[in-house]
């Protein structure tokens, strides 16, 4: 059933294994028939050219003596053919090796004398007998008589090619002819097909082997590829911590991999964001559900005490109608934080400037005493040297106030100590509020900073806390590009201190 599948993923023309393979025989066969090409042009070239050298030694190696007595024969052989008065006895006189002197070993070859008149003697007769020599055109003989005449010609005679060489004769240091030697190029032909009927049955021997080494050798090339599928397949919104491998041996498989590895943990940590927002809206809803209830529920009950008679109870109307204000101040305090907490997320507006934060401090002092009543406040700030940020002062007013406030809550009322201190760091400052209020549990700590979230909601709820404050405070520092942090011990008080950079 695998090799079914495999086979059928080959034979797929969309699938990445067959257009690979496809296009690698393809340029295969191109390279194979480029190469048959130019073998068929330059092995007919150099096989004519190597004729043609070789019958020109030849000729230059016959002796003069011998092309003589060729030529004698020839003329005396021509002049008894034609009868013209000579006979069998004249033509005994030319020894008997004139007939072979002449050591072209070429079948089917004619070969002639040229004089310079133009005129053709044939001396096919003493040689192969293979018919009438071919005739050229003047300007050819001419330039087989010129110092660099061509190696051959190619011409055509009754639907057959031709090759002929055209070689000066001398004889006594003068030249008085060509001697030409014409012959077939069906051999040419004949070794030519056959190296080429050769080369095509290696060729299709390659591209079958190639067929099946290239299947091979794909497979294996796209293992690191197939990972990637088979680990993406098991990747769904509910299981992100699936990984590809990165050391696969092939760069740009693992860079891909290196890639989706990345988007997989952006698309985790985006999941992950979205699931806690989800928790948050889902818990802010639930928190502020509660604490809008208690409330608005105080204000049902006193309504109904007072639709019931005590409207007519100046005592009990009086109590009603306090507490019905007490209600609504709180459920209009909580609507506000919220509201600010939702202007800070979607469009925060800063009007930033150079501020003296100390000055600052110093200028809220008359007022965070008033509001600490019988409790200590004692200011720590750098004497004699402003400590100058780029703030938004009444926000920072506001995250004073939130701190302050924070501490006045968690200490006693008598003998509470309230601390507030500016000190200078690396890159910024810090302001801390330190107080000596029961301290809160390390529980606690990781969670003081989100919505609704109270450590102790009986003392917060007796002073109109919804647990807002905290997570104010931190939006306000965050939009200054701060950060805060908090430090307890249980029994001995809980400082904040919240780092802003000075430029």
């Amino acid at each position: 059933m695998k090799k079914r599948i495999n086979l059928k993923e080959s034979l797929n023309t969309n699938s990445l294994r067959f257009q690979l393979l496809s296009r690698s025989l393809f340029f295969l066969a191109v390279i194979l028939l480029l190469i048959g090409i130019f073998q068929y042009v330059f092995l007919k070239d150099f096989i004519l050219n190597s004729t043609a050298a070789n019958i020109r030694s030849q000729i230059v190696s016959t002796p003069r003596d011998s092309w003589t007595q060729m030529l004698l024969y020839a003329e005396l052989n021509t002049k008894f053919n034609l009868g013209k008065g000579v006979n069998e006895l004249e033509l005994e006189k030319i020894p008997e090796d004139a007939t072979n002197n002449f050591p072209i070993n070429l079948t089917n070859a004619t070969i002639a004398f040229v004089d310079l008149s133009g005129s053709i003697t044939p001396l096919t007769d003493i040689t192969t007998r293979s018919g009438n020599p071919p005739v050229l055109k003047v300007s050819q003989y001419q330039q087989a008589l010129s110092a660099n005449p061509p190696e051959y010609w190619l011409i055509d005679s009754n639907g057959s090619e031709l090759m002929v060489i055209l070689h000066p004769l001398q004889l006594r240091g003068y030249t008085v002819g060509l001697i030409q030697v014409s012959f077939s190029t069906k051999f040419v032909q004949d070794v030519l097909f056959r190296q080429l009927f050769i080369f095509l049955f290696l060729s299709l021997f390659a591209l079958v082997g190639g067929l099946i080494a290239y299947q091979a050798v794909i497979k294996k090339t796209l293992v690191p590829l197939s990972n990637i599928v088979s680990t993406m397949e098991k990747i769904d919104a509910g299981n992100l911590d699936e990984r590809l491998p990165v050391e696969q041996g092939q760069k740009e498989i693992d860079s891909l991999a290196v890639s989706f590895n990345g988007m997989l943990e952006r698309l985790e940590a985006s999941f992950k964001a979205e699931k806690e927002a989800k928790e948050q809206m889902r818990r802010l809803v639930a928190d502020a559900s509660h604490e809008l209830r208690t409330p608005l529920t105080s204000i049902h009950g006193f309504l109904e005490v007072l639709l019931r008679g005590a409207m007519n109870q100046p005592d009990k109307l009086q109590k009603s109608l306090s507490s019905m204000y007490a209600e609504s101040e709180r459920m209009k305090k909580l609507i506000q934080d919220l509201l600010l907490l939702a202007k800070l997320e979607r469009s925060p507006n800063l009007e930033k400037e150079e501020k003296d934060l100390g000055g600052l401090l110093l200028e809220m002092e008359p007022q965070l005493k008033m509001l600490a009543e019988e409790r200590q406040v004692s200011l720590i700030i750098p004497p004699e040297k402003a400590v100058i940020i780029h703030m938004d002062v009444d926000k920072i007013k506001q995250v004073i106030l939130n701190l302050f406030l924070n501490a006045v809550q968690h200490t006693d009322p008598e003998k509470g100590l309230i601390q507030i201190s500016l000190t200078e760091v690396e890159q910024g400052v810090e302001l801390s509020v330190l107080d000596n209020g029961p301290g809160i549990a390390p529980e606690h700590l990781p969670h003081l900073f989100e919505r609704f979230y109270r450590s102790d909601s009986s003392r917060t709820r007796k002073y109109g806390g919804a647990g807002l404050g905290l997570a104010i405070t931190q939006s306000l520092v965050e939009l200054h590009d701060g950060t805060i942090r908090v430090e307890s011990t249980v029994g001995e008080g809980s400082k904040f201190t919240v780092w802003l950079p000075d430029k």
